[in-house]
């Protein structure tokens, strides 16, 4: 069997060999090309290039009756009338050129006689930055370099590794772009100083060129593999004391570690030496998802890092809660003997919370009362009790994850707004943009050292609506008297904005209405009735909807004119009160049919008329000549 497949290879290489040359036969059967000095010549040179009929292939016995053409490519560059002919060509590119000469009889197609191949180039230059590495202590040698300039010619290269003991390696690459070769042999570590030398040759057809020596150890070359099953302990469930593990080749002295939280750019370093596989961190953060790496290294001073591991990422356990709970509140009377008190709190901040915050802890006692407090437990941001009005109240907020509860935030529920001399003056709003409003204020006139802190405090303004919006708030220090609040701030929203001014128990207030954009409003108020009161009548109106606002409404206007009567309407301007959806007007003569509508005016303009409504006054005409409104006139 054996002796059958050998002999089926030496036939198929037989039938191979037979094929190239008769393809040789049959392409130049007529005549030949030479070439000299070389099919190989370098960049610049001039080649001579020749054409010659064999004898009994031309067109006939006359010469004159030959033509020879030579091309290049498919571009004729000379011909002769005659067996031969013959052309010096220069200037050709780097490269490799075909030329084909061609055999031209009257009345016939042109025959090809034969072609040649001629490659310019250059002489190799010396590589260059020749290095050569091991990577893992079980793995191959592998040398790179600098090729340099492209000799654009078939160039070989050989890779030659002399040791200790005489040994030599060497190993050969023949391709135009050879720059890399394996040795395919492992260095131990048995003679760590031991050297060796590395120098790489190549060669084409015109010239050769060798790299400087270079000289090695086994520590020099043999980059460690990545570090490998990582992992990380954490002793007791706590962050202070925690221990990262790994796996790494026996011979590894220094590693390098690095760890970010998920959310940072930058890395933590360390640098440890003799680590054997594991190295305590104590500066984490509770509650933090983060990304470690381990790279390694053979020798102090001699080697290269290994590549970074790939990333371990876990998140840390918790911790006590550290910060405490920001709070406000409100106070409203119900009745005559019930209040009701809503607290608010802030989320703290993941940095505060050190973990998942589970719950609430809110308690509610009155200072001097002797009763026991009331308590609970919440997993919102607020809470409302109903209180008696009488007795002084405190409140406590605690937030609790699965470590613990942060210290709570203790505050006396006092009257915020009850000390008029430590209400803020000339409190003004101003639009800063799409989604910010800056407030300004000036200290109360007659106890402005008496202020310990300012809170801002805004939410929607939604006349009627039966769920109030939520609530923001900021504190400032004493010395600033201005803010910029942001926070839930949306353009052509209306906002209700209080400042208030805190000392000890007491407090003062001052609250504007702002916008961080405004446009005239899309509608006008709908008028939703009209009555007769003793000569007079009362317009009733429903609220513009909020949306519609586009903004803060400064003023109503109502406008009202003769039915059927050409002339300007006259018109009533309201300054806007948040909770008016009425208004008299006593200027209308009796038993004469009126037509009435109204618009809304923002800052940036007014709104388009609203519904109009009919009416008739039916009373005596009981306007004194000169009676009306203040602020009535002509449109």
């Amino acid at each position: 069997m054996a002796l059958a497949v050998r002999g089926c290879s030496l036939a198929f290489i037989f039938i191979i060999m037979w094929l190239l040359i008769k393809a040789k036969i049959d392409v130049c059967k007529r005549g030949d090309v030479t070439v000299k000095p070389s099919h190989v010549i370098l960049l610049g040179s001039a080649v001579n290039i020749s054409c010659s009929l064999k004898p009994k292939q031309g067109c006939s016995h006359y010469s004159s009756f030959n033509r020879l053409i030579l091309y290049r490519f498919d571009r004729r560059i000379n011909f002769h009338h005659g067996h031969s002919l013959s052309s010096q060509v220069t200037d050709l590119p780097l490269g490799t050129t075909l030329f084909v000469c061609k055999l031209a009889c009257v009345n016939s197609d042109e025959i090809r006689i034969c072609g040649a191949e001629i490659s310019v180039g250059v002489a190799p230059e010396q590589p260059q930055n020749l290095s050569c590495i091991q990577k893992g202590e079980q793995g191959t040698v592998a040398c790179t370099w600098d090729r340099g300039r492209d000799t654009h010619l078939y160039s070989e290269y050989t890779l030659q590794l002399s040791g200790p003991k005489n040994l030599t390696w060497q190993k050969q690459c023949k391709d135009y772009y050879c720059d890399h070769l394996d040795l395919g042999i492992n260095l131990t570590p048995e003679s760590p100083e031991s050297s060796f030398t590395a120098k790489v040759t190549v060669i084409n057809s015109l010239g050769s060129s060798s790299s400087f020596p270079s000289t090695f150890t086994f520590l020099d070359i043999v980059r460690p593999l990545p570090p490998w099953d990582i992992r990380i302990e954490f002793q007791n469930a706590s962050v202070s004391r925690c221990t990262l593990q790994w796996q790494d080749e026996g011979l590894v002295l220094l590693n390098r570690l690095r760890y970010r939280p998920n959310d940072s750019e930058s890395w933590n370093m360390v640098d440890v030496t003799n680590a054997k596989g594991k190295h305590d961190l104590l500066d984490l953060k509770p509650f933090t998802e983060y990304e470690f790496q381990i790279s390694s290294k053979l020798h102090l001073y001699k080697g290269s890092w290994s590549d970074w591991s790939e990333s371990l990422r876990t998140q840390t356990p918790e911790e006590e809660p550290t910060g405490m709970l920001d709070v406000w509140y409100m106070k409203q009377h119900i009745d005559y003997n019930r209040q009701q008190i809503s607290l608010f709190w802030k989320n703290l901040s993941v940095s505060e919370a050190r973990g998942k915050i589970l719950h609430y802890r809110v308690t509610l006692q009155e200072v001097r009362g002797g009763k026991a407090p009331f308590q609970n437990i919440t997993g919102h941001t607020s809470w409302t009790w109903i209180v008696p009005r009488t007795g002084n109240w405190a409140v406590a907020v605690s937030a609790a994850n699965s470590k613990g509860s942060s210290p709570p935030t203790r505050i006396n529920i006092t009257n915020l707004c009850g000390a008029g001399l430590l209400a803020p003056r000339q409190v003004s709003a101003d639009s800063g943009g799409m989604d910010y409003i800056v407030v300004t204020w000036e200290p109360p006139r007659r106890a402005p050292s008496a202020v310990q802190e300012y809170v801002v405090e805004w939410r929607e303004l939604r006349p009627g609506g039966d769920i109030l919006p939520p609530l923001n708030w900021l504190r400032s220090p004493p010395y600033n008297v201005s803010a910029l609040i942001s926070e839930n701030i949306k353009p052509y929203i209306c906002y209700e904005i209080r400042v208030y001014a805190l000392s000890g128990d007491q407090g003062g207030c001052s609250s504007i209405l702002g916008n961080s954009k405004h446009k005239a409003p899309l509608s006008g108020p709908h008028i939703n009735a009209i009555t007769e009161e003793k000569g007079s009548i009362l317009i009733s109106w429903n609220s513009i909807p909020a949306q519609e606002q586009m903004g803060c409404i400064l003023n109503y206007r109502i406008y009202w004119k003769e039915r059927n009567s050409n002339s300007q309407p006259r018109l009533c301007e309201i300054p806007y009160r948040v909770s008016q959806n009425s208004h008299p007007i006593n200027s209308l003569q009796p038993r004469v049919t009126y037509v009435l509508w109204m618009t809304a005016l923002t800052a940036a303009g007014e709104s388009s008329q609203g519904n109009e409504r009919e009416f008739c006054l039916q009373g005596e005409d009981t306007t004194a000549p000169g009676q009306g409104l203040d602020r009535l006139a002509h449109s």
